[in-house]
């Protein structure tokens, strides 16, 4: 096995490891809030928090670094358009990336006291889902941007 082959799959599993989970933990988060349940809420918000720290996590840590060696290994430079207009809607993703990250954290909490008490959702957790919710379309597009623009790599 080659040391770009390596880093090449790699590199494509923190990708998918990154589309699959924003994707995963969107849907369950918003089938869980969809049941307006207190109790459902907070314990998918707890495993979306969790694989979100483990799975996200590594893969935002990973992807810049094997990135970065799997183009010194093909010969790219860091400075090419294609490269460097993924480098940008990656921390563009990333902006949306952290606070959806707290976001979650505090859903959980609320969630979790509303169950506690056997109460509803609070209107801070519903703020707070409005806002996640919106935060994910942009940072979704730009991983989908990022997808087309590693596959093209078109001459900017």
């Amino acid at each position: 096995m080659t040391a770009y082959f390596l880093l090449k799959f790699l590199h494509l599993i923190g990708a998918a490891v990154l589309l699959g989970t924003g994707a995963g933990i969107a849907f369950f988060m918003l089938m869980a809030h969809r049941t307006g349940d207190a109790a459902v809420v907070a314990a998918t918000a707890r495993i979306v928090v969790i694989a979100d720290v483990l799975f996200t996590t590594t893969a935002v840590i990973a992807q810049p670094l094997t990135g970065a060696l799997l183009a010194r290994e093909a010969g790219h430079a860091l400075t090419e358009g294609w490269i460097l207009l993924s480098i940008g809607l990656y921390l563009f993703a990333g902006a949306f990336w952290l606070p959806v990250v707290w976001m979650q954290m505090r859903m959980r909490d609320l969630a979790l006291a509303a169950a506690a008490r056997g109460s509803r959702l609070p209107q801070r957790y519903h703020r707070l889902f409005r806002a996640w919710f919106a935060c994910g379309f942009p940072a979704f597009a730009a991983v989908l941007a990022i997808f087309w623009l590693m596959m093209a790599r078109p001459s900017l």
